[in-house]
């Protein structure tokens, strides 16, 4: 049997990765503290009737109505009440972060998939292969890489996360109907302005609905993630399985749930817009 043998390379690849690459794993890892500690210090620093009523004022201004904001306010000051606002707070930035990353490399990614059919099936490959992968699989060359902590956690979560929204950009701008290209090249539009003039704007509910998949699937392992100390939720979740505490674990849980549906109805509201 040839059993560890496909490991053993992959073992191989690791420690080559972090024998010439550990100049760029250090940057990464600094850049990504500092944002998770920027915004962290900001949202933990505000106290938290104040954060409610700015999440509310942010709300309105997203979806310009009243019940939706009014019901996320009252998510929030539940999830104060209930005495998990810190936790509640560390998971929600993690999950900004994670989501914001995955973004910025997602959408270049699944244009370039979309502009370029040889670098298409490559990349539905790797999607294909990044959507099968078990989820604690992601949690092994994080910690490797990059050790314990909410950093790690968050790397595993945006390579968990960030296919939906490559998909669904490749797919959206892949279904730009011919006739808005054609008219963008008769009025000699460059590569460029045709695909920030035209073909995103109307691919964009597509993309606004790989964003939303990727926000709900961050959340989600971010709760897996605090098994490599990244805390927040997750945490308490993670210690309510070890103790058999089925009241933290409950009531942590319902705390993630609050949290996923005030980011899936914010995200969905910014699709209605498009």
């Amino acid at each position: 049997m040839a059993r560890g043998v496909v490991g053993g390379y992959a073992e191989s690849g690791i420690d080559l990765v972090e024998r010439y690459l550990y100049w760029l794993l250090s940057g990464i890892r600094n850049i990504l503290d500092w944002a998770l500690s920027g915004l962290y210090n900001f949202m933990s620093g505000l106290e938290p009737m104040l954060f409610i009523i700015l999440a509310i004022v942010v709300s309105i201004l997203i979806t310009k109505r009243l019940i939706l904001p009014l019901l996320v306010g009252l998510g929030f000051y539940f999830i104060y009440w209930m005495g998990y606002w810190s936790s509640a707070i560390t998971t929600l930035n993690m999950v900004l972060i994670a989501t914001l990353v995955a973004i910025l490399i997602a959408v270049p990614l699944g244009i370039w998939a979309a502009k370029s059919e040889k670098a298409n099936p490559v990349v539905k490959a790797a999607m294909d292969f990044m959507q099968t992968m078990p989820a604690f699989v992601y949690l092994i060359p994080a910690v490797i890489f990059f050790g314990l902590g909410v950093v790690p956690g968050t790397i595993a979560t945006v390579i968990f996360a960030l296919p939906p929204t490559v998909r669904l950009t490749n797919l959206g701008i892949r279904q730009v109907p011919t006739e808005m290209n054609e008219v963008a090249d008769c009025f000699g539009s460059s590569g460029f302005a045709k695909l920030t003039k035209v073909q995103l704007p109307i691919a964009m509910p597509s993309v606004m609905a790989g964003i939303n998949q990727t926000i709900m699937l961050a959340l989600s392992m971010v709760v897996i993630a605090a098994m490599i100390g990244g805390g927040g939720l997750g945490g308490d979740i993670v210690r309510s399985l070890s103790r058999v505490d089925v009241s933290l674990g409950f009531e942590a849980g319902l705390a993630v749930v609050i949290i996923a549906m005030i980011l899936d109805r914010l995200s969905q509201s910014f699709r209605a817009e498009e």
